[in-house]
């Protein structure tokens, strides 16, 4: 959620990245590949599909008909026969968690809970194995389908967990679940004062209930299990590896400690992390981020870091996204800005003036304006002529909640927005209860901003989603759930082409990245970054695209991971 990281600490990060960052950039270990057998999208407009492709030290030299002598093989060369499986440029995650990817597999997961009374036997489950007073920490539950219609408190923890301090974090990252005995030792009681960006929820006596919103979570942070550097390598390790074998070949890593860097950079050296990593560092001190100083962006042939991350509000579903008017179902509720006007123009512009790529999260349509706003404040009160970067591709990331006059604003300011299909899907069931039926006009918009030239950079913002290419694809152009179920307040003429949710995860992202010229498409000189499935996912079936297996991914020439 959130961190102390100073300023001080911010820049020294980046210095240590700067002086490491080179340690990746070991001798290449590329093999050189003849690719053909099936049909390959290049996400390439000028030649979309192709039939052979050949790899030479990690680089594409060949892209073509399957005619010719366009395989020139060496001692080195493998041959790669698809036997009718589909390849396409390298499917980019452009907004998720890696940290907390790996994290997910190292802890009590509560994703897929289905109710209070599941969470309940999944915390007992735990509680069996912990020791009294020790904490138990989990991730994952989202309560929108459940029976009992309410979010969880700390009675129904305290009934199975009344010994340990338990903190139970939701889905999207934005509320927590506390028990009495956590709310005892982190001080809380009906006198604590909510923080700024942040709620402690109470029951009707006036009590905290157990319901910690957006920074409110803060309070329970010494109560988190110590994340030791050896847990955080494992955990890196752990969700590289599982995306790798998910058909990712690229993840834009978002709030990553500044500190863990060369971590990153180290681990890539050593082969232990096989994708890409473009990072989005954390910068939340915000009393002092306007004396921001230069900064260096740092890259290598695997690990970038050029960018950061900031919060304009809370998330949907704990009713913490900022709204232009109430919640529909709660009145006296507009939401959390997490973020304040002369904080953000600080920030700004330091960034303009440093070549800071700026990614920030707004989720509701007063959020989204207001970041629009800010942006547009930046780039009118710096003078370009003190711009570092006069194509900064500033970003909002989320994008969900958008009033239908801010939808061209996108385009015109050069803003990208960076949406989570599967967040649709899985706000389907709630979203017209928070905002609805008028409001969602401008709700997950993915055509609209299309239509109006934008881009847009498909992502998954996993772990608060399951991180599946084949789930964010099938979200982008069916709009329905995992069922087949949409309503007609869903507006699936927002739904995209095929085409389109390709470059989604392919070509789109990478332009975000500023690595256009390098990734995204499959064409001569271009990294050979690819992921093959079994089917063809671009004429499947909605279900076929849901089943459909991972045959091989490939970075830099590199195979990150091969079906058995």
């Amino acid at each position: 959620m959130t961190s102390t990281t100073s300023l001080v600490v911010f820049i020294a990060a980046l210095t240590l990245v700067a002086c490491q960052g080179t340690a990746s950039k070991t001798k290449s270990t590329s093999k050189d590949w003849c690719i053909s057998g099936g049909t390959i999208y290049t996400a390439n407009d000028a030649n979309t599909i192709i039939e052979a492709v050949a790899v030479r030290d990690g680089k594409i030299s060949y892209a073509g008909p399957n005619t010719g002598e366009w395989c020139l093989s060496n001692s080195q060369t493998q041959t790669i026969d698809l036997a009718g499986a589909a390849m396409y440029p390298g499917f980019t995650d452009a907004h998720g968690h890696l940290l907390g990817i790996g994290l997910r597999e190292m802890t009590l997961n509560l994703e897929g809970t289905k109710s209070i009374a599941e969470l309940k036997e999944r915390l007992a489950a735990a509680v069996t194995t912990t020791p009294d007073g020790e904490t138990v920490f989990g991730r994952g539950w989202i309560e929108t389908h459940w029976p009992e219609k309410r979010f969880p408190n700390r009675e129904d923890l305290d009934e199975v967990a009344p010994n340990n301090p338990v903190i139970l974090v939701c889905a999207d990252g934005h509320a927590a679940v506390i028990n009495s005995a956590a709310m005892k030792a982190a001080g809380i009681t009906k006198k604590t004062q909510s923080p700024f960006g942040g709620a402690i929820n109470k029951n009707a006596a006036g009590e905290p209930n157990g319901m910690l919103i957006d920074y409110a979570i803060d309070l329970v942070e010494d109560l988190l299990p110590s994340l030791t550097e050896a847990r955080k390598e494992e955990a890196y390790i752990k969700g590289a590896a599982l995306y790798a074998s998910r058909g990712w070949t690229n993840i834009h890593s978002m709030s990553v400690i500044p500190a863990d860097v060369p971590m990153l950079n180290r681990l890539a050296a050593e082969g232990k992390i096989k994708i890409r990593v473009y990072n989005s560092l954390d910068v939340l001190d915000k009393q002092i981020m306007g004396k921001m100083k230069a900064m260096d962006t740092v890259e290598d042939d695997q690990i970038i870091t050029r960018a950061i991350k900031l919060y304009a509000d809370g998330a949907l579903g704990s009713r913490g996204a900022a709204l232009l008017a109430p919640y529909s179902d709660d009145e006296k509720n507009e939401g959390l800005m997490l973020m304040k006007d002369e904080q953000a123009r600080s920030i700004l512009q330091a960034a303009l003036r440093n070549g800071t790529q700026v990614n920030t999260h707004a989720i509701g349509d007063k959020a989204n304006r207001l970041v629009l706003d800010w942006y547009e404040d930046a780039f009118t009160s710096v003078p370009k002529s003190e711009w570092s970067n006069p194509d900064p591709r500033w970003r909002i990331e989320h994008s969900q909640i958008i009033d239908v006059a801010d939808i061209p604003r996108f385009a015109e300011l050069g803003v990208i927005p960076s949406m989570q299909p599967s967040h649709a899907i899985g706000d389907l069931h709630f979203a017209v209860d928070r905002l609805g039926p008028n409001r969602l006009a401008g709700a997950y918009a993915w055509q609209a901003l299309i239509d109006s030239g934008a881009i847009i950079a498909g992502g998954s913002d996993a772990p608060v989603e399951v991180g599946d290419p084949r789930i964010e694809f099938y979200a982008a152009t069916q709009r329905m759930d995992l069922q087949g179920y949409s309503n007609e307040n869903w507006n699936r003429e927002q739904r995209v082409s095929a085409e389109s949710a390709l470059k989604m995860f392919t070509a789109w992202p990478a332009y975000a990245a500023f690595e256009e010229n390098v990734l995204g498409t499959i064409e001569v000189g271009k990294a050979a970054d690819f992921t093959a499935f079994d089917r063809d996912i671009m004429t499947a079936s909605a279900d076929d695209v849901l089943t459909a297996k991972v045959e091989f991914t490939m970075v830099g020439g590199d195979m990150a991971y091969q079906a058995k």
